[in-house]
């Protein structure tokens, strides 16, 4: 049985590695709080409809994650490696897809829905560079997928720490220009993440080689297309692709519609976001443990210690997050101008950000459970919930932002509509579903 040491052991390069990941967008919003409203507001949008795109890349890698999980768990590990090396030359291909993709149909998409000219353009330009960290980070998640999977996160750690550091000074160098390169504004923000990205993917590799046992983990044999492995993968992990797809899309439709309200609006909700994605990384962290853990006990045949596993996963989250949230509460703006130095903004994010820190309550509980639900494997049903709670959730941004149209942090409390859907759902699965003998 996982004791509290067991799951914290795990959890913590997790939440590192997640905190210096969510680094990288708090770092563009942070120098684009210093050049520009404009550029702000940009990023926010620009950066959730990226994600949306990049959710394609990391939903297959949640998917292969369980596998692996399971397979660790059932100490079959030299049927691992071809998980990961199927997984990376997939993930390669699908990448370069949306790279193209994402050339040709972004600008005419993003022109039909961005209502302000100045934020369409920032936009493009962010995305122009942005695009091309999808070739990297399809290497890199396949790579988190197999270290989470086989309970070795340590890596995880230093990973993170590359790409957060190597970010802060690209950023430096491409935004505001030095060593003799121009300011590139917005684009430099874009162009220092992607390389960033490509130093945390080379370190990936390197540690592997240097590190693991290539051998055991069936890494060491000829690299070699499988589409039956790729088949294998993808019946589990197609739905968290398009589960991740439609949290990610319907967040986009979120920001676009504040961006209707307008662009001061969209630069107070960015950095309410960026606020609030420090504050949610540990919740992703337990979530992702617990979904780890809950894999590996299934491939163990360990069911009866899921409902336990669960429980210490969302007492620890609640430990983690409480004392974060009430230093917040005290000092709100003090917090959000971390983002920026607009008394503006600054002065009408408070609201928001007590909204925001009221959801994270729910959230604890409600997404750990919701990543257990896949780590059982009934990956399709965890699809189910996400349509529902997404269902709820469009319905809440037509209501209080299209139609009602509410202050700034009115329009934040559709958030609760979301994770209460999903605790419940994911509650109900675990208390009445059919799951134990779940098999993959």
């Amino acid at each position: 049985m996982y004791k509290y040491r067991d799951i914290w052991h795990i959890a913590y390069p997790i939440l590192i590695s997640l905190m210096m990941q969510t680094l990288i967008n708090v770092t563009d919003t942070a120098y684009m709080g210093r050049v520009g409203e404009i550029e702000l507001g940009a990023t926010a949008l620009v950066s959730v409809y990226y994600l949306t795109i990049y959710m394609a890349v990391f939903g297959f890698s949640v998917g292969a994650q369980i596998f692996i999980g399971r397979r660790n768990g059932e100490g079959k590990y030299d049927k691992i490696g071809n998980i990961v090396v199927q997984g990376v030359l997939f993930l390669l291909g699908v990448a370069a897809l949306l790279v193209l993709l994402s050339k040709w149909l972004s600008p005419h998409l993003l022109s039909a829905i961005v209502s302000s000219a100045n934020i369409y353009d920032a936009c493009i330009d962010y995305l122009d560079w942005r695009i091309w960290g999808l070739l990297f980070s399809a290497v890199s998640v396949m790579f988190r997928a197999f270290f989470v999977g086989i309970t070795r996160t340590g890596v995880l750690i230093w990973n993170s720490i590359i790409l957060t550091l190597s970010n802060v000074v690209f950023n430096y160098i491409f935004v505001f220009g030095a060593f003799g390169i121009p300011a590139m504004g917005i684009a430099g923000a874009a162009l220092g993440s992607v390389l960033a990205e490509a130093l945390a993917m080379l370190q990936f590799v390197v540690y592997a080689l240097a590190k693991v046992d290539l051998k055991r983990y069936g890494l060491s044999g000829r690299i070699h297309f499988s589409p039956s492995i790729i088949q294998g993968i993808l019946s589990l992990s197609v739905w968290t692709m398009i589960q991740n797809f439609l949290t990610h899309a319907v967040w986009f439709v979120f920001f676009l519609a504040i961006e209707h309200l307008g662009e001061e609006q969209l630069a107070i909700t960015n950095i309410v976001r960026s606020g609030s994605s420090l504050i949610f990384m540990p919740i992703i962290a337990f979530a992702s443990t617990a979904s780890t853990l809950v894999s590996n006990a299934m491939g163990a045949s360990r069911a009866n210690d899921v409902a336990q596993i669960l429980r210490r996963c969302i007492t620890m989250g609640y430990a983690v997050i409480v004392p974060i949230i009430i230093v917040i509460a005290f000092i709100p703006q003090t917090y959000m101008s971390i983002f920026t130095d607009n008394a503006t903004i600054l002065a009408g994010s408070v609201m928001s950000v007590y909204v925001m820190l009221g959801f994270n309550l729910i959230a604890v509980p409600a997404c750990i459970l919701f990543h257990a639900v896949s780590g059982t494997g009934n990956t399709r049903l965890a699809l189910g919930m996400e349509i529902v709670a997404t269902i709820f959730y469009a319905l809440a941004i037509y209501g209080i932002i299209f139609y009602l149209r509410a202050d700034v942090a009115v329009c934040w409390s559709v958030e609760y509509v979301y994770w209460t859907t999903m605790l419940v759902c994911s509650w109900l699965y675990f208390k009445y579903g059919k799951w134990r003998n779940n098999k993959l």
